[in-house]
């Protein structure tokens, strides 16, 4: 006999009037070996010896099944696709939007059209049923409204989120709420909300119908967003405290980038949000460079916003990562205008060291040492040593890509007479420059042992400084044909370049180029390929263009009898090739 309990929530919610008495006549049946009994129910209390498996979101195919059975009007559009998609494929979600666009005769474009100015509102039949109907009967249910107003407005806080909340982080995320815990795991047992990996969040009609209309209006979101600006207000720096803390910006990027967007256009006056602007640029550049959909909307600010040229200046940097330094270099000339305006020398100086240094990447060295020796005039006007020291190892990195190597070394060692012990890292950073300007001037055991030097003042927390330094040895021990040296080091290179999309491509980049100088064309390609996802991940175009061009190259040789002289990637000398790269993007 099967025996099916639909619906069953309100008569098992053990909090229920007739829970206690129904709860044993159902452990009862389910004794029965002539029994199969089946349970659905939107909370996942059920008796004990009751098995519950897990039910899966539908796939694609069977979500256009159910849409297409309802609504026969044409013919199937990848545009139906793409909002049953949207819908997080929730089939009672897609059963009331099939049933509204066949009762109105809406085809898929006015069915599209719908969707996007009132979202969850279609979700309604004209018999009445609706989706919102459903989740009321959720929040109204005895285990629901037991927990208090806290359980609801954490619903609304975890609605707005796109990524829902980071179980790791409630601690700091609701310091107002002392059982967020409790409160979390009970609404995931009325399956209001689910785990996806560590984060709590809820499927997207859901999210839609609950997340707060008027943001501002949320007392908890208000309290949450503050905490957010919290942990972006951090100092970071690789020699600075709380550096590899702030690591939390790499799984949680999409959820900021949405509080920010909101809180940009609703708090448009708000110091406090466009500092917390620039902030997350800084944690991006640093643990997850990429770009940000904030973009226009900071470039659109009004020259006379105090906060435009802070967010310009870090939205450059961002550009600079994903290797867009035409973009990079429009974003800093307009920073320094603005700045200039202000008046703000400091700002001016170190605007001008960023001009300097994509000026290094574009080739415009003359330009570029023109502005490191103006921005080195104003730190000594400003009494900044660590400035001025900064700035004489912009100017070696110029002077050496012109080919002026004594004056670029000499430059450097100015630089580090200027550096107080304890500046440990940018001490490191210098002798990692003095490596490349020695490996330029085919010194190569001097470069070597000044890259040594480095990694000896490098901290194992400083990724970026140790790949880079692992990367430019790898190099080196390939030029000097050190084969398995090189193989080692820029696998080394590669366990700093973790979760660093830029570094990981460059790593793989570098090892096909020695694959391919190998003739061993298999393993170039594959890991050209991989550079290639990375790069895409990054939406660095200009890498993965470059990479495709270098793919083609291999596959030209697979095709092609063994030379004994294959060129690189670009066409260049192996000497050329392994230039050293002497910025590290700060």
């Amino acid at each position: 006999m099967l025996i099916i309990l639909d619906n069953a929530e309100s008569v098992l919610d053990p909090r229920g009037v007739d829970g206690r008495k129904i709860y044993p006549v159902v452990e009862e049946l389910s004794d029965f070996k002539t029994i199969c009994l089946c349970i659905t129910s939107r909370i996942t209390t059920v008796p004990r010896l009751c098995k519950r498996p897990i039910i899966p979101t539908l796939s694609v195919e069977a979500a256009c099944n159910i849409f297409y059975s309802i609504y026969d009007h044409g013919d199937q559009s990848d545009i139906i696709s793409d909002l049953l998609g949207r819908l997080d494929f929730h089939a009672l979600s897609i059963t009331l939007l099939a049933t509204t666009a066949s009762h109105n005769l809406w085809d898929h474009h006015r069915l599209a059209k719908e969707w996007d100015t009132h979202h969850v509102q279609v979700l309604q039949t004209d018999y009445n049923e609706s989706l919102a109907a459903t989740i009321e009967l959720s929040l109204s249910s005895p285990m629901f409204c037991e927990l208090g107003p806290n359980a609801h407005d954490l619903l609304g806080v975890i609605a707005f989120f796109p990524q829902g909340v980071d179980d790791n982080n409630l601690e700091w995320l609701f310091p107002t709420i002392s059982n967020r815990q409790t409160l979390i795991d009970k609404i995931c047992a009325l399956s209001l909300t689910y785990r996806n990996g560590h984060f709590i969040t809820m499927l997207a009609p859901l999210r839609d119908y609950l997340s707060p209309k008027d943001p501002k209006s949320s007392l908890l979101l208000c309290v949450t967003k503050e905490c957010y600006f919290k942990q972006l207000s951090v100092d970071l720096g690789p020699d600075k405290p709380g550096f590899e803390e702030a690591k939390w910006i790499m799984s949680e990027d999409v959820n900021v980038e949405h509080l920010l967007d909101v809180f940009t256009s609703t708090d448009t006056d708000s110091d406090d949000v466009w500092n917390a602007c620039t902030s997350f640029m800084w944690h991006l550049f640093w643990h997850k460079p990429q770009l940000v959909m904030l973009g226009p909307k900071l470039k659109g600010l009004p020259d006379n916003h105090t906060s435009k040229p802070y967010c310009l200046h870090l939205l450059s940097r961002l550009f600079s990562a994903v290797g867009n330094w035409v973009e990079e270099k429009e974003l800093l000339v307009c920073a320094l205008e603005l700045w200039r305006r202000q008046g703000d020398n400091s700002w001016i100086a170190a605007t001008l060291d960023s001009l300097a240094d994509v000026n290094k990447r574009l080739g415009h060295y003359a330009e570029g040492i023109q502005q490191v020796k103006e921005s080195m005039g104003m730190h000594e006007q400003l009494n900044d040593t660590i400035g001025q020291s900064d700035s004489l190892r912009q100017l070696a990195a110029l002077l050496c890509q012109d080919g002026q190597f004594d004056a670029a070394e000499q430059a450097v060692f100015q630089s580090i007479d200027l550096l107080d012990k304890g500046e440990q890292f940018r001490l490191c950073y210098s002798y990692y420059h003095l490596g490349g300007i020695c490996r330029s001037k085919g010194e190569t055991e001097k470069a070597i042992g000044h890259y040594e030097t480095a990694l000896g003042l490098a901290s194992p927390s400083w990724r970026s400084q140790n790949f880079w330094i692992f990367y430019s040895l790898a190099g080196l021990f390939f030029y000097q044909s050190r084969f398995n040296d090189a193989h080692a080091y820029i696998e080394r290179a590669k366990l700093h370049a973790v979760n660093d999309m830029y570094c990981l491509g460059r790593a793989m980049e570098r090892q096909a180029e020695f694959w391919y100088q190998a003739h061993r064309f298999e393993e170039a390609k594959s890991e050209i390929l991989c550079a290639v996802g990375e790069y895409e991940k990054l939406g660095a175009v200009k890498y993965v263009e470059d990479c495709r061009k270098f793919l083609q190259s291999i596959e030209e040789e697979m095709n092609e009898p063994v030379t004994s002289n294959a060129p690189d990637s670009d066409g260049e000398s192996l000497e050329t090739l392994m230039l050293p790269m002497l910025t590290i993007h700060f």
